[in-house]
């Protein structure tokens, strides 16, 4: 399946997770390498501008990532705390991406969006055994348009 991230354009050559490992996301903690992604371009880009400042936007590039469809595993909103969307993410969030990261049953894990509850997006572990298994497919400038931060 066909997986979209949205990043620096600085930064975008590097799929070994460095940034989440320095500034650890929603679903891991400092030190642990993954790759945020999105199932669509669109989520990919909300997901990523909700994290800069409107006068801030920065050069961006867009990856299309192929991953095994035989390595995913879900986790749907009923399953985690009813505070689970807010911010700052509560820690259970964390504890859970760990746990799943630890058990290294599979490389991709499909979580919901917070900003749009209804898309996922697909958290990639950076150290599991399949990950040399994801494929880029493209990665070209993404054009973005400033009127979305205004």
């Amino acid at each position: 399946m066909k997986v979209y991230r949205i990043t620096k354009r600085k930064r975008a050559a590097d799929i070994q997770g460095t940034g989440a490992a320095l500034y650890p996301g929603r679903w891991n903690k400092k030190g642990t390498p993954v790759l945020y992604t999105g199932e669509s371009k669109e989520i990919a880009l909300l997901e990523t501008i909700v994290h800069i400042p409107p006068m801030l936007i920065p050069d961006l590039d867009i990856l299309t990532i192929e991953i095994p469809d035989d390595s995913i595993t879900e986790i749907t909103a009923t399953n985690l705390p009813p505070n689970w969307f807010k911010y700052p993410a509560p820690e259970i969030l964390s504890e859970i991406g760990e746990s799943w990261i630890s058990e290294g049953k599979t490389l991709a894990l499909k979580v919901p969006s917070c900003i749009i509850t209804s898309s996922f997006n697909y958290v990639l572990n950076c150290n599991h055994k399949d990950f040399n298994r994801i494929k880029i497919l493209d990665h070209s400038e993404f054009l973005f348009d400033p009127r979305l931060k205004s």
